[in-house]
């Protein structure tokens, strides 16, 4: 089994090593047009395989035919946010870079399942979708992992309790439009909202919105990359084994939760067959109002997304 990851850079590198560690696949393609950086960092990776004791091969590459008959594909390429720069900004620089992976990919692995990581996530999941002409189950974006991730981190850091303990879900768009649902949230079975007060919840909430920025901030010359490419390869290895995880994804939507053609968070089955269910809620009216704005602010972003792809 081959699984190739697009991008080399900090999120990229950091999904191969550990698909690698993990030994989820045979074979790890990691391909980038800086040649150079993917062997340097493939070999890296490779030598520490005996430490280990893992047999996983790694490979760097800027030539897409290495990357032919992959299982998966992850494409993480594309520009980096900085400091003051919203996910939004950078759909210009990181829409044609990701239309050019997902064409050259499946080019060469007409049926592996793609997850999209490129920001400004929902969009690219959606041109990604669009370019690449696959069935809608082979194509999903990493966000709401990510995005629970870092609620459930916060939520630990308020109570103390164990992170094995927290079970969330987040719905919408990745970031800053992101919708909590303090009702699916609790700590071994009891409501957060039993252990949270109201305003600590809410300060939770803004601070996991605005996750990736606080990171930004503090690196000042990049931006997160170890939570997400470790929420990657959940993804990755839920495929692998057909664990039937119930995750947040950005997937493709056509008449759920009432939106069609557009890309966005909700709750999915992933398997051995990629998407194997889009779980719908049963949203109260806040809930839902929270989840129309945020598709509201995806959709638009999409349009502006394919405008400049049409252009190019």
């Amino acid at each position: 089994m081959k699984i190739t990851v697009v991008g080399s850079g900090n999120v990229g590198a950091t999904v191969a090593q550990i698909i690698a560690n993990k030994e989820l696949a045979n074979d790890v393609v990691l391909l980038d047009i800086a040649e150079g950086v993917a062997k340097g960092k493939a070999l890296d990776m490779y030598e520490t395989m005996p430490i280990l004791g893992s047999d996983t091969r790694i490979h760097g590459t800027s030539n897409y035919a290495d990357t032919a008959d992959s299982y998966i594909v992850v494409i993480t390429a594309g520009l980096a946010r900085k400091p003051g720069m919203s996910r939004d900004d950078l759909v210009k620089k990181n829409a044609e870079i990701v239309s050019q992976c997902a064409v050259n990919s499946v080019k060469y692995s007409p049926n592996a399942f793609f997850i999209i990581v490129s920001n400004p996530l929902d969009v690219m999941t959606y041109l990604a979708f669009k370019k690449l002409g696959v069935p809608k189950n082979k194509v999903m974006g990493m966000a709401g992992i990510l995005d629970t991730a870092r609620y459930n981190s916060f939520i630990s850091m308020e109570t103390g309790y164990s992170m094995k303990d927290i079970q969330s879900q987040l719905l919408g768009g990745h970031g800053d439009t992101m919708v909590p649902l303090p009702r699916y949230t609790t700590v071994a079975g009891i409501p957060v909202t039993e252990l949270i007060s109201p305003e600590k919840l809410d300060a939770i909430v803004t601070r996991a919105k605005n996750g990736g920025a606080e990171i930004v901030n503090l690196l000042q010359t990049g931006s997160a990359y170890y939570a997400p490419g470790t929420a990657s390869v959940e993804m990755v290895e839920a495929i692998i084994k057909d664990q039937k995880r119930v995750l947040p994804c950005t997937v493709y939507l056509d008449g759920e939760y009432g939106f069609t053609d557009v890309a966005l968070g909700v709750p999915i089955v992933l398997g051995a067959n990629g998407v194997e269910k889009i779980i719908e809620l049963d949203l109260n009216d806040a809930e839902k109002a929270l989840l129309q704005t945020s598709h509201d602010a995806v959709k638009k972003t999409i349009q502006e997304g394919m405008a400049i792809i049409a252009q190019a």
